[in-house]
């Protein structure tokens, strides 16, 4: 082998270690024995995992986290699989000029777009709560929804679909028996998408939010009250869950990087 391979090899590997350090030493510290989180670890124990359980705001947290990411996946799911196919029949310019106005929410750096809404909101008087956090996430999951379900269409052979209205399918049925079943995986990728980024959001929902917590809103309260293991049992939680959503989400399009 030569020296520059091996040279090139030993710096590939110190920055995939420097890279996933941060998330072994995250579960590392959620079995620590000690309340502060620091080296060296003295022993091992899952007592915090009981303690965190035990807490009724983490399983209501948790809980919001569930309706909210549910809620934004099946609403992203129908409304972008119908803007998905709507572009896909449109002149390719149009088309292009109306995704460019449908993805600027995503050019908005979270922070400005979770100020924004807040103004939406408050200006209309919405009262502030999982509803308004659920229309919040729609904003920003909803373009990657179609960006995704559109990359399908825009390759989809609708003389499958003619041929079925042809032969005396009805609209509806030529959709469930035709259309459906082939763009099927996508579709459920592209909402495993919005889950994903749904769960994970913290910026958009602090604003959005009014009372009460999703998980990443009560990791946030949990750190102004001090740095112990729960908390990094928490971030656990959270990116393994985020994790799964996403891994699940690249499986079911065959996504290849």
């Amino acid at each position: 082998m030569k020296t520059s391979d091996l040279l090139w090899r030993i710096f590939a590997a110190a920055c995939c270690l420097f890279m996933v350090s941060p998330l072994v030493i995250l579960i590392l510290f959620c079995f620590s024995d000690k309340a502060v989180i620091s080296f060296p670890i003295e022993g091992l124990t899952t007592a915090w995992w009981a303690e965190l359980f035990s807490r009724r705001e983490f399983w209501k947290s948790l809980g919001n986290s569930a309706i909210v990411a549910g809620t934004v996946g099946a609403a992203t799911t129908l409304f972008g699989t119908m803007a998905a196919f709507s572009l896909a029949r449109m002149h390719p310019r149009a088309a292009g000029v109306t995704m460019a106005l449908l993805t600027l929410p995503v050019m908005l750096p979270p922070l400005v777009l979770g100020l924004t809404l807040l103004s939406f909101f408050s200006g209309l008087e919405i009262r502030l709560g999982l509803q308004t956090v659920i229309l919040a996430h729609l904003v920003f999951t909803q373009p990657f929804v179609i960006l995704v379900v559109h990359a399908r269409m825009s390759r989809f052979d609708f003389a499958v679909v003619n041929s079925a209205r042809d032969l005396g399918a009805s609209p509806l049925r030529a959709f469930t028996s035709v259309t459906l079943p082939l763009i099927r995986p996508t579709i459920i990728g592209a909402a495993m998408i919005a889950m994903a980024l749904s769960l994970d959001d913290f910026i958009v929902t602090f604003f959005t939010i009014g009372g009460g917590n999703t998980l990443p809103t009560f990791l946030w309260g949990m750190l102004r009250k001090g740095a112990n293991p729960q908390i990094n049992i928490v971030g656990f939680l959270l990116m393994s869950l985020t994790i799964c959503a996403s891994l699940i989400a690249f499986r079911v399009t065959r996504y290849r990087g």
